[in-house]
C-alpha cells in the first residue's frame, strides 16, 4: 500500500510538474521539458508597479527585479553586511566626506534582447546617466515619471549630491555639499541600480522614453522577456553576466496573489520557491520542502493620516494606540514568530535605545483619551488593510479585523477596506486613507533607513510617508544624525527622534518579525537576505523537480 501511495505521488508530481511546464514555458518538446529542468518558478504574491527600481519603493517589486536585472556600484556582504565593491571594483572618500570617487570595471556588458543590442559595455557615462536622471529635473527622463523617485527624494538625495564629475570612462566622483554619514549606504541600496545611457539615448530618438521603465536593461544576472500582467515574468539568462550565477536559462515569476494557491503549488510542484507561506507546518512536514527564514530587519505598523480628521487629532492617535493588544495580534498573525515593536527601529539595530517603552495595552485609559479629543460617544474610521502578504505583515486582514475587535471596545467602529496591490498603492500615495495597516523592510543596515523614507517631511511629499506628517523638530534631528560619523553621538540623536515618534505618533509600530520562503530540497544556496529583496542569481536547482 505504502508503494502503491508513492507511486500515485510520485504520478500526480510529474503531471503537475508537465502542467506547469505546458503554462509557463509552452512545452511541446522533450528540449521544452529540459529547459523546465534548466529553470526557476518563483510564486511571488503581487504584481510589480515598474521595472525599474528607481521609481518605487514597493518590496514587492523589488524582490522581482532589483537584483535580477540591475546592479549597483557597491553592495552588501550578506555575511556581516559590510559595504563591498559591485560595478565599481574600489573607491575613495575624501577625508572631509565630501568627495566620493569610484573606480569602474572595464568588462561589464549590458543586455542584449529583441529590443535593444548593446554596441558597448558599461562606462561611466552609465552612472552619470542613471543619476542625473534623479538630480537633473530638465530631462527627459526626470520628467517621464513626474519626477517621482520616492527613494532618492525621502533621502534629499538632490540636496546632498552637488555634482557627479566623469573623470575618464572608467572614474566617477561625487561632490557632496555637506557630509552625509549614510551616502554609501544609499548607493548600495536596491533603488540605485546603473542603467544604460546608449538605450535611453535610442528611446529618446524614437521619443519613447517611457519604455526605459518597462522594457528594462540593466547588467544583472538575468535579462527581461515578458511580462503578462498579473499572470507571469519571465526572464531569460544573461549569458555574458560578469559575475559568477548559477546555470538556470530562465526565471519565471509566477504571480499568485492568493495565499492558500501559492502553498498548493508548492506542495503540487508547481513552484521551486514560494513567497510568504501562507502555513508552515505543512512545508516542515514534507521531506521534500524546506521552510526557510531570515531575521529580517522591518517593522508593521498601522499608520495614521495626520493630514485629515480624526488622526489630525494626536489625542485620537493615542487613544487608539492604547486601545491596541499587541500580543493578541503577534499570536493570531504572527504565531508567535515577531517581537512586538516600542519603535519603528527593530532591536537588532545598533542605533536602538533600550530604555524606550511603548504604549501599554490600556483600554480604560483609552476610553479616557477618546472622551479628552471630544468623541465620548465613539466614532467611526476607515483601516486600509493591504491585500498582499509581506515578511513584516504575513495577514493584515486578520490583523484588521483583531484591531476592529479591540476599537469595538473603547466605542470606535472600524471599516476595512482593501484594494488589489497596484492601486491600494496608487490610491495610498494620494493620501485617500484615514489609517493603514503597512510596514516596513529596511533597504540597507543604516538606521536613517527607518526614520527618512517612513517619516521625513520630504517623504510626506512624495507620499512614501503614509501619515502625511512633517516635524521640522524631527527632521533636525535626522539630519544633526547623518552630520556625524561617531556612532555613539548618532545613536544619542536617534534615541531623540524615537523619543519625538512616541510622544506624536504619527504610526503605531506593532511588531518585528522574520521573513519566510519555502523551497523545494533540490533548490540550494541562498536566496533570501535581511534586507534588499531576493537574489534568484545565489541559488542553483540541482536536480529535476518532482519526486
Amino acid at each position: 500500500m505504502k508503494k502503491n501511495r508513492r507511486l500515485i505521488h510520485f504520478q500526480l508530481s510529474y503531471t503537475w510538474a508537465i502542467a506547469t511546464c505546458l503554462l509557463l514555458i509552452g512545452c511541446s518538446t522533450d528540449e521544452d521539458i529540459s529547459l523546465r529542468e534548466k529553470s526557476i518558478i518563483y510564486c511571488s504574491e503581487g504584481s510589480p508597479e515598474s521595472f525599474n527600481p528607481q521609481t518605487v519603493t514597493s518590496g514587492t517589486t523589488i524582490d522581482a527585479i532589483a537584483n535580477q536585472l540591475y546592479n549597483r556600484l557597491i553592495t552588501y556582504n550578506t555575511e556581516d553586511n559590510s559595504i563591498v565593491p559591485a560595478i565599481a571594483k574600489s573607491w575613495h572618500v575624501t577625508r572631509d566626506g565630501k568627495k566620493v570617487t569610484f573606480y569602474l570595471r572595464k568588462d561589464i556588458p549590458f543586455h542584449q534582447t529583441r529590443y535593444f543590442t548593446p554596441t558597448r559595455g558599461l562606462n561611466a557615462d552609465d552612472v552619470l546617466f542613471s543619476f542625473n536622471r534623479i538630480l537633473d529635473k530638465e530631462s527627459k527622463y526626470h520628467q517621464v515619471v513626474a519626477g517621482n523617485f520616492p527613494y532618492f527624494q525621502n533621502v534629499n538625495f538632490g540636496g546632498l549630491v552637488n555634482k557627479i564629475e566623469k573623470i575618464n570612462d572608467y572614474t566617477v566622483r561625487f561632490s557632496l555639499n555637506y557630509p552625509d554619514a549614510s551616502f554609501l549606504a544609499h548607493l548600495a541600496s536596491t533603488y540605485a541600480v546603473i542603467l544604460s545611457k546608449e538605450y535611453a539615448d535610442q528611446l529618446s530618438l524614437a521619443s519613447n522614453e517611457k519604455q526605459i521603465d518597462q522594457l528594462p536593461i540593466g547588467t544583472g544576472p538575468y535579462k527581461y522577456q515578458e511580462y503578462k500582467t498579473g499572470s507571469l515574468i519571465r526572464y531569460y539568462k544573461h549569458p555574458d553576466y560578469w559575475q559568477e550565477t548559477n546555470d538556470a536559462q530562465q526565471v519565471v515569476f509566477d504571480i499568485t496573489p492568493n495565499n492558500s494557491g501559492r502553498l498548493a503549488k508548492l506542495l503540487a510542484g508547481e513552484c521551486d520557491l514560494v513567497a510568504y507561506p501562507i502555513a508552515h507546518q505543512p512545508i516542515i512536514n514534507n521531506p521534500n520542502l524546506t521552510l526557510e527564514s531570515v531575521t529580517s530587519l522591518n517593522v508593521a505598523y498601522l499608520g495614521f493620516n495626520t493630514a485629515k480628521p480624526p488622526f489630525n487629532n494626536k489625542m485620537v492617535r493615542r487613544a487608539v494606540a492604547h486601545a491596541i493588544n499587541k500580543k493578541a495580534i503577534i499570536d493570531a498573525v504572527y504565531f508567535g514568530r515577531a517581537e512586538a515593536a516600542t519603535s519603528v527601529l527593530p532591536q537588532s539595530s545598533w542605533a536602538y535605545d533600550n530604555s524606550l517603552t511603548h504604549h501599554m495595552y490600556d483600554p480604560e485609559l483609552a476610553k479616557q483619551l477618546l472622551t479628552q479629543a471630544g468623541y465620548p460617544n465613539g466614532l467611526t474610521i476607515d483601516v486600509w488593510a493591504m491585500p498582499v502578504r509581506r515578511a513584516y505583515n504575513p495577514d493584515a486582514l486578520t490583523m484588521a479585523k483583531l484591531i476592529q475587535s479591540d476599537l469595538q471596545q473603547i466605542g470606535i467602529s472600524v471599516n476595512i477596506i482593501s484594494y488589489e496591490w497596484v492601486t491600494f498603492l496608487r490610491r495610498l500615495s494620494k493620501g485617500e486613507h484615514q489609517s493603514v495597516l503597512l510596514g516596513w523592510s529596511a533597504d540597507h543596515p543604516d538606521p536613517d533607513n527607518f526614520f527618512s523614507p517612513l517619516l521625513s517631511c520630504a517623504s510626506a511629499e512624495t507620499g512614501s510617508n503614509r501619515a502625511f506628517w512633517c516635524n521640522q523638530a524631527f527632521d533636525d534631528i535626522l539630519s544633526d544624525a547623518l552630520s556625524t560619523t561617531n556612532p555613539n553621538q548618532r545613536k544619542a540623536f536617534y534615541s531623540q527622534a524615537m523619543a519625538i515618534v512616541k510622544e506624536e505618533i504619527p504610526l503605531f509600530p506593532i511588531a518585528h518579525s522574520k521573513r519566510y520562503q519555502g523551497k523545494a530540497n533540490y533548490i540550494s544556496g541562498k536566496s533570501l537576505d535581511a534586507f534588499g529583496g531576493i537574489h534568484l542569481g545565489n541559488i542553483q536547482r540541482n536536480v529535476e523537480g518532482g519526486e
